[in-house]
C-alpha cells in the first residue's frame, strides 16, 4: 500500500529514495504559529496566505539551545563525524521537554578556503539525512564541494536517528503494504479503511507526544539551531524533493540568514493536498510514458511494441496480478499481488537508470509467473530488509504529511468521486493513487498546517531546480515555487528522472557547483539537456 505524499529519489548507496511516490506536502502559517512556535501568516492582496519570517532576534527561552555545544566523536562510518543537539519539543514551549536530534558532518578537505557548511536532505519526508551524506553526498558530491565545504545533515525530528516515529511491526507492516488499493467492492473499501485506521492507531499510540511536533516549521526551525550552532552566520544548504520544502520553509521563516540554497526537485506549497495527490499521479504518467517509449525501442519490451500497447498490458498485469498473485520465492511467504507490483512500478520511474531492472522484472513476471523482481523494486521503495523490518520511512513519511496539510478526501466517497480526475491523469495508476490518498483521513493528531505561498522577502538568490519529467514533482511546481520566492532562479533540466543534481547533466552539474562555490547563481530560466 502506497503511503501518498511521498518524494524520494534514486541515488547509489542512498539510503533514502529508494523510489517513492508522492509527496510532502506543506505547513502553514497560522495553525502552524500555535505548535510551530511564532511565525507568522502574511495576506497577500489576492487572498492567499503566505509563510511569514520570525522575528531576527532569538528569543531568550531558545537562547540555551542556540548556544549549546555538541560533543563530536567519530561515527561507524569512516572519515565522519557524529552527534546529538537538542531542540524544544514545542516551540511554543521552549524548556519544556526537549527531542533529541542527530547530526553527523564530513569536514572539509581542503585545499582552498574553507566556506562553512554545506547541509544536505534528501527528501522524503522521512529519509535520513545522516543516512544520506554518510552514504551518499559526503563521498559521492563533488571533490571541489567537498574540499571547500563541511558536509552535514540532520535527520529531522521523527526521522531514522532523530527520535523515530514507530507504527508498525515488521509483519504488520508487510500485511499494510499488500493492502488491495483499487477496491472492487464494498467489503474491499472497507479493508483499505481497516488498513489506515490500524496504521494511524500503531503510530499514536507508540509516539502519542512527538507526533504533534514533526512539522515541517519546526523542523526548518531546527536547522536554524544547527547554523548556529555550527558557527555560520548564514545558512548554505541543498535540498531534493521534500528537501525543497523543507529548505523553502527555512528561508521563509529566515530570509535573513539564506545563504546559498539550492531546491531540486522542488514542491509547491500553494497546493491542497488532493490537488498535490493529482498533479503528482498525471507526474507519473508522464514518466511511465517516457519508459513506454523506451521500452518499444528495445527487443526485450514484453508488454508491447507501441507505448499505447505498453500501456494497455500493464493495466491488464495489475488485473491479473488482483485477481491472482504470483510466487517471489520470497523467505516469508509473500506473493506478488496488484498493490506490491504497482509500487514497483512506479519506484523504477524515479530514475531511468532502473528501467532496465524494471523491464527484467516485468518480463519475469509475465513471462514466467515470477514475481521477484518487482517485488525486489518495492522492498526498496519501502526501504525493507531482508531480515522483515522496515526503517521509518514510511512512518515519518506520514507523520510530517498528516501534519503539515489537511488530508486529501476525509471519506471513501469522496475517493469514489475523485477517481475520474485521478484516472484522467493516469490510466495506468490513477485509481491506486487515488485511494493511496485517504490515509491522512484517520490521522490521531490534527493537521498545524495548509496550503500556503513562501516568498522570503530579503533573501539573496535561491536555485529552484525543476526537471520537465520528473515523476514525483512535476515540473510546474518548480515553476510555481520559483514564482513565488522573490529571488529565485528558476534552472530547468529538459530530462527523466526525479531531480537533477549529480545525475549527469555536466551543465546542471557546473551551474549548481559554481554558485555553491562562487556564490553566482544562474540567469533566471537557464535550460540544460543531458549531458
Amino acid at each position: 500500500m502506497h503511503t501518498r505524499r511521498t518524494f524520494r529519489s534514486f541515488r547509489p548507496n542512498r539510503s533514502l529514495r529508494a523510489g517513492g511516490v508522492l509527496l510532502a506536502a506543506a505547513a502553514l502559517l497560522v495553525s502552524a504559529c500555535s505548535s510551530g512556535g511564532s511565525s507568522t501568516a502574511a495576506t497577500r492582496a489576492d487572498g492567499g496566505p503566505a509563510l511569514g519570517a520570525l522575528p531576527r532576534a532569538t528569543p531568550s527561552a531558545l537562547t540555551p539551545y542556540y548556544e549549546q555545544k555538541l560533543n563530536w566523536r567519530n561515527c561507524e562510518v569512516p572519515g565522519f563525524q557524529c552527534a546529538t543537539m537538542k531542540a524544544p519539543l514545542d516551540y511554543a514551549k521552549p524548556g519544556e521537554g526537549d527531542v533529541r536530534l542527530a547530526v553527523s558532518r564530513k569536514k572539509a578537505t581542503g585545499p582552498g578556503a574553507r566556506l562553512g557548511s554545506l547541509l544536505v536532505n534528501p527528501g522524503g519526508p522521512g529519509g535520513s539525512a545522516v543516512g544520506y551524506v554518510q552514504g551518499y553526498a559526503g563521498i559521492g558530491y563533488p571533490a571541489k564541494v567537498r574540499a571547500r565545504y563541511d558536509m552535514v545533515a540532520v535527520d529531522p525530528r521523527g526521522v531514522a536517528g532523530s527520535e523515530p516515529v514507530e507504527c508498525l511491526s515488521g509483519r504488520q507492516m508487510d500485511t499494510y503494504t499488500q493492502t488491495d488499493i483499487t477496491p472492487d467492492d464494498t467489503g474491499e473499501t472497507a479493508a483499505v479503511v481497516a488498513a489506515y485506521q490500524r496504521f494511524a492507531e500503531g503510530c499514536g499510540a507508540r509516539a502519542p507526544k512527538l507526533l504533534r511536533h514533526v512539522s515541517t516549521v519546526e523542523a526548518a526551525r531546527d536547522m536554524d539551531i544547527l547554523r548556529a550552532v555550527l558557527g555560520d552566520e548564514k545558512l548554505t544548504y541543498v535540498g531534493a524533493s521534500y528537501g525543497t520544502f523543507l529548505g523553502a520553509t527555512y528561508a521563509g521563516l529566515f530570509p535573513d540568514r539564506v545563504g546559498r540554497l539550492v531546491l531540486d526537485g522542488a514542491l509547491d506549497p500553494s497546493l491542497p493536498a488532493n490537488r498535490l495527490n493529482q498533479e503528482q499521479t498525471a507526474g507519473f504518467e508522464t514518466a511511465f510514458q517516457a519508459f513506454a517509449k523506451d521500452c518499444v525501442r528495445r527487443k526485450e519490451c514484453v508488454l508491447g511494441r507501441t507505448p499505447a500497447q505498453v500501456g494497455e498490458n500493464l493495466r491488464a498485469l495489475f488485473e491479473r496480478l488482483d485477481a491472482r498473485p504470483i510466487p517471489t520465492g520470497d523467505a516469508d511467504g509473500r506473493q506478488l499481488g496488484e498493490s506490491l507490483a504497482t509500487t514497483g512500478v512506479i519506484a523504477a520511474m524515479y530514475d531511468e537508470a532502473a528501467w532496465p531492472q524494471l523491464r527484467q522484472a516485468l518480463t519475469a513476471a509475465v513471462k514466467k509467473d515470477d514475481g521477484a523482481g518487482l517485488l525486489a523494486l518495492s522492498d526498496r521503495y519501502y526501504e525493507r530488509d531482508a531480515d522483515g523490518s522496515y526503517s521509518n520511512l514510511m512512518y515519518a513519511n506520514a507523520a510530517v504529511n498528516c501534519l503539515d496539510l489537511p488530508a486529501a478526501y476525509d471519506t471513501p466517497e469522496e475517493v469514489e468521486r475523485a477517481l475520474p480526475e485521478f484516472e484522467k491523469a493516469s490510466p495506468v495508476f490513477g485509481r491506486a493513487l487515488a485511494w493511496a490518498s485517504l490515509n491522512c483521513a484517520y490521522w490521531p493528531v490534527k493537521p498545524t498546517g495548509g496550503p500556503h505561498r513562501i516568498e522570503a522577502k530579503g533573501a539573496a538568490p535561491i536555485v529552484v531546480v525543476g526537471t520537465t519529467r520528473d515523476p514525483a514533482t512535476p515540473y510546474r511546481w518548480a515553476q510555481a515555487l520559483a514564482s513565488q520566492l522573490s529571488s529565485a532562479r528558476l534552472l530547468t533540466y529538459d530530462g527523466d528522472g526525479h531531480t537533477a543534481y549529480g545525475r549527469g547533466s555536466t551543465c546542471v552539474d557546473s551551474t549548481i557547483n559554481t554558485y555553491l562555490l562562487r556564490g553566482t547563481p544562474p540567469t533566471d530560466g537557464k535550460r540544460c539537456s543531458p549531458s
